[in-house]
């Protein structure tokens, strides 16, 4: 394509940031680069931050674009250098196209909507069924309006009444949970590419179990990671340690043939940047199986309403480490849609089940942006069974 083009090696330390094709490609399959486009070096940066590892990476990235002068390849991709304006400009080829991907939801009992689904499509499930709590799960969202004779007093004494504006909720409570989980399990262990994942998210009540039913379902050296992901929020109990963490189980289908993209990890702080000194701390370091991070801010844009929704930030660095753009993903207890909504944006494909019509109002609108495809969702006053 080009008349003198650097063809880049993962072995030139010049090109290290610059040259990985992944990254070009997530970007791509999320729709943030264009075939044919012109960007700048910081355009190009700012479409590429959210796959970078870390500020520090984004920082030297740019000042690789910002001096460099030559076209040159990553893998199928062309980058040419161009001036319009007087100005440096990179344009690509050959990146995938975004509209390749897909979002399917089905309304219904995954029990059958599972079998339905082709054997080893899928290269990642990540799964956060009912908790077996014993309890009805539910949320109310609530807004505050400014009203003189309110029941909240705010900034500068103004008052505020408070408005119920609605609530979703499930039951989770199973007389034979391990029985419930069995057959859905098994359908998940036949769902995957011989490579494919599984995450399975719960917490201390019925981990233990869960456990064991894993290991007899996909085989003990299919177990691969225990995650804990620790949360600090909440009301604190006066007769025992408080319980703020989950459990999310990695069983790989083949544990001798798996994705694990260590270079896509995020990075985060350390507890003691002074003493590894300015660059590393700077760079920050790879998360362990320990994975602090809060939950849903109450009030953030994130939050849906949904009961049991979780961090957006959890399923990136899932879908991110284990798997590849244009890859599958499906969770079968989806929710508020979590999984899709970060799957999306990592330029991959999902599919999602659940049974819940509160679950699938919050899904559609929440990924209207993605044009979903939906199945069965015709009868929203059909009873919920599924959680999540």
């Amino acid at each position: 394509m080009f008349a003198s083009v650097d063809v880049v090696s993962a072995r030139d330390t010049r090109y290290k940031r610059l040259v990985n094709e992944q990254i070009l490609m997530h970007a791509a399959l999320a729709g943030r680069l264009q075939n044919e486009r012109a960007y700048s070096a910081v355009e190009l940066v700012e479409a590429l931050a959210v796959f970078m590892p870390s500020a520090l990476e984004c920082k030297r990235l740019k000042s690789e674009l910002q001096s460099h002068r030559n076209p040159f390849t990553c893998g199928d991709i062309d980058i040419d250098v161009v001036r319009l304006d007087g100005r440096r400009r990179f344009l690509l080829s050959g990146l995938p196209s975004a509209s390749a991907l897909e979002v399917a939801v089905h309304y219904g009992d995954n029990l059958t909507v599972l079998p339905t689904l082709r054997t080893g499509s899928y290269e990642l499930i990540y799964i956060d069924p009912p908790f077996n709590t014993g309890y009805d799960q539910q949320r109310t969202r609530l807004r505050t309006v400014e009203d003189s004779s309110g029941d909240r007093v705010g900034f500068a004494g103004k008052r505020y009444r408070t408005e119920e504006i609605g609530s979703s909720s499930f039951a989770d409570s199973f007389d034979n949970f391990m029985g419930f989980l069995e057959p859905r399990l098994r359908e998940a262990h036949r769902l995957l590419t011989d490579e494919g994942a599984l995450f399975f998210h719960i917490d201390y009540r019925e981990a233990h179990y869960c456990k064991v039913l894993l290991d007899q379902i996909f085989g003990r050296d299919s177990f691969m990671n225990e995650i804990v992901w620790a949360y600090d929020y909440g009301a604190r109990s006066k007769k025992r340690w408080s319980a703020k963490h989950d459990v999310i189980f990695w069983y790989a289908k083949n544990p001798k043939q798996y994705t694990f993209n260590h270079q896509a990890m995020d990075r985060i702080p350390y507890m003691a940047p002074g003493l590894v000194g300015a660059e590393k701390a700077a760079k920050g370091k790879t998360p362990t199986d320990v994975w602090w991070h809060t939950i849903v801010p109450t009030a953030g844009k994130e939050r849906t309403g949904y009961p049991t929704q979780k961090p957006l930030g959890i399923l990136r660095r899932i879908i991110a480490v284990h798997t590849n753009p244009g890859d599958r993903v499906l969770d079968f207890f989806a929710g508020s849609g979590t999984t899709a909504v970060a799957a999306r944006e990592m330029g991959r494909s999902a599919t999602l089940v659940d049974a819940n019509p509160e679950a699938l109002a919050v899904i559609e609108q929440r990924l209207e942006p993605y044009g979903p495809i939906m199945h069965g969702w015709d009868s929203p006053s059909q009873p919920s069974q599924q959680g999540g």
